[in-house]
């Protein structure tokens, strides 16, 4: 029997406060976000959904704030905050059902995806197409040095996107 091996850091809250750097692939790596020209990235209508549902996030889930990000061709970088703060109110500070008093990572990142796949099939009218690849990786950033360095990570991506591909033409 297959079992998925998870990439998760084990035993570790992941509603916790704290900085996360996730990286979301699209489905077979299909560049379908828009493209790069000379360094620079151009977002066609499918990553303008892919941004309107990621500025979504903070209206959707109490408690978390967005950083960094960036809409590749085929993939998204980003940098969430889980702030763990509740305006002294003890009531959750997440919409969607949970014992937990924070959304997980996991629960941001599957509203994400299921609100930007939602958006692109409605577009295009097919409904059930998969957009993302199933799982995602994520870094706690343990740092401000880890914190500059993935800014920096994310800003520079569309340069190195271009390096990557202008070396075969």
């Amino acid at each position: 029997m297959y079992h998925r091996t998870t990439l998760r850091l084990k035993g570790y809250d992941y509603s916790s406060a704290g900085i996360y750097f996730v990286t979301i692939r699209s489905q077979l790596r299909i560049p379908i976000f828009g493209e790069i020209k000379t360094g620079k990235l151009i977002l066609n209508q499918f990553g303008s959904f892919v941004n309107q549902s990621w500025l979504e996030i903070p209206v959707h889930f109490k408690g978390v704030k967005l950083d960094e990000h960036i809409i590749m061709p085929d993939h998204f970088h980003g940098l969430i905050i889980i702030t763990g703060e509740t305006n002294g109110d003890n009531k959750s500070r997440c919409e969607v059902t949970s014992h937990l008093l924070f959304p997980t990572l996991g629960q941001i990142i599957a509203y994400f995806k299921y609100k930007s796949t939602k958006l692109i099939n409605a577009c295009r009218n097919s409904i059930g197409v998969k957009i993302w690849q199933r799982n995602y990786y994520e870094h706690i950033i343990r740092d401000y040095y880890d914190l500059r360095n993935t800014r920096l990570y994310i800003r520079n991506n569309p340069l190195k996107w271009s390096n990557k591909y202008d070396n075969f033409k």
